[in-house]
């Protein structure tokens, strides 16, 4: 053969298998940029609540990742039984997600009368970030710390209201544990969401609440609210100057909560394990990170999503042993 006629086979044999590899290749890159079409994330709670904070942190991280469009959806309402709900109408590709916080599934069944049976809707693949409580009230309340609060609660009794995101989450229950420890009476009123009841906090129609450290801090750094203690084991770095409720004397009311990326159980396996690689990989960028602290989360554990699940089964049951203590009904 003539070395021109050599050259020009060799070239397209070389063609012809790089032609070969295009489809592998091809693959290979739409798996390294998951998701490959939009995303919708729905969220348990309201807009502007730290679960929304959360998916659209998510989800601003994951369209930069993939190029795809990362739609958030707010479905507040019903303790999150409304966002599991419309998360079980969609199709069970995993292209429908859900972030919300684990008491979906330990707390708010034992506390609520639902139409939904929240364990066996759901399944965590992913812990998203972790946080406390603060509990806050409005600026005129006539008192500075948690014991001059006691004080005027029981001074005042029945007449004085505490607020939560919504009934059977960790806001409402922690009420309880402190009516119960401290011997008070605060009268629970719950929402639908952190931002219409820090909005009636602020204004002074509710003067208590407990609340997620994402929405009070701006507005406790803006001296829009006053803060009294906080659940966590220990300050918050960002409100050194606030004590815990064990610092006080209640070291019963310590409670940390965590936010996770949620599925169908019905989801392949395969694409549950593509979403909670997407979803730690877009979470464990220094900017990402910072950013979480900031607005007061602590990165997620790093947890399988068998280890969550018999986390959510001992919490499950470690409240169920509190609410029989309390002699607490659901609402």
């Amino acid at each position: 053969m003539k070395p021109n006629a050599l050259r020009r086979g060799l070239c397209r044999h070389a063609l012809a298998s790089l032609i070969a590899l295009l489809p592998a290749t091809l693959l290979a890159q739409t798996a390294a940029r998951f998701p490959d079409k939009p995303l919708r994330i729905i969220v348990a709670g309201t807009a502007g609540g730290s679960s929304d904070i959360m998916a659209r942190l998510l989800a601003d991280q994951l369209g930069k990742d993939s190029g795809q469009p990362v739609i958030v959806e707010p479905k507040p309402g019903a303790g999150g039984s409304l966002a599991v709900a419309e998360l079980g109408q969609a199709a069970h590709d995993g292209y429908t997600v859900m972030v919300g916080v684990n008491s979906l599934v330990s707390e708010i069944p034992q506390i609520m009368k639902l139409k939904i049976d929240m364990p066996h809707e759901i399944m965590p693949v992913a812990e998203l970030a972790r946080g406390g409580l603060v509990l806050v009230g409005t600026p005129t309340l006539p008192a500075s710390t948690l014991k001059e609060l006691v004080g005027y609660v029981k001074a005042n009794p029945g007449k004085v209201n505490v607020a939560s995101y919504s009934a059977g989450t960790i806001s409402h229950v922690i009420g309880v544990q402190l009516n119960k420890a401290a011997g008070i009476d605060m009268v629970h009123v719950g929402y639908k969401g952190s931002t219409p009841a820090l909005t009636d906090v602020m204004g002074g129609h509710v003067p208590l609440m407990f609340d997620a450290m994402p929405t009070s801090l701006p507005l406790i750094k803006a001296g829009k609210l006053k803060a009294y203690a906080v659940s966590t084991p220990k300050r918050f770095a960002l409100l050194p100057e606030v004590p815990t409720f064990a610092e006080q004397g209640y070291p019963q009311l310590e409670a940390v909560a965590w936010l996770g990326l949620w599925v169908k159980p019905d989801v392949p396996a395969a694409m549950q394990a593509k979403l909670r690689e997407a979803a730690l990989k877009a979470l464990a960028g220094p900017a990402v990170k910072g950013r979480l602290a900031e607005i007061g989360f602590e990165p997620g554990q790093p947890r399988s999503p068998q280890e969550l699940a018999a986390a959510l089964k001992a919490d499950s049951d470690k409240m169920a042993a509190l609410l029989k203590a309390i002699d607490f009904k659901p609402e």
